[in-house]
């Protein structure tokens, strides 16, 4: 019991910090919630390359895989092993592999989404 709280305690921990860090960034910078969201995937790609989001990963599970900064160390782990696999190839071709399920899903998640809620202005 004590061990299953501490995974969860690690998780919220890890992916809190990373939010919370977005967060600052919105409030604090001129940086735009795009620009956040790509340097969260470019720095999980860096991190990933690096060897460095790795231990992350297995430290706080779905804390540091499901952020953004999780994707972006996905695409690099999936272009490792397609490069290792297929040669220069695997540069183009790894990190859709990798990333086919989560994407796929966003896709079909949004557009169910999309059928069952109606779009409002914001005015």
């Amino acid at each position: 019991m004590m061990e299953t709280v501490l995974v969860y305690l690690k998780c919220f921990l890890v992916g809190g910090l990373l939010c919370a860090v977005g967060q600052v960034l919105i409030d604090k910078t001129a940086l735009t919630p795009a620009r956040i969201l790509t340097c969260y995937v470019v720095a999980g790609v860096a991190l990933g390359a690096l060897g460095v989001y790795e231990p992350l990963v297995e430290f706080a599970g779905a804390g540091a895989s499901v952020p953004l900064t999780g994707f972006g160390n996905t695409l690099a782990k999936g272009m490792r092993r397609a490069v290792a696999e297929r040669g220069a190839l695997g540069i183009f071709t790894g990190g859709f592999t990798a990333a086919a399920a989560g994407i796929c899903a966003a896709l079909v998640f949004g557009f169910l989404v999309a059928l069952a809620f109606r779009s409002k202005n914001k005015n």
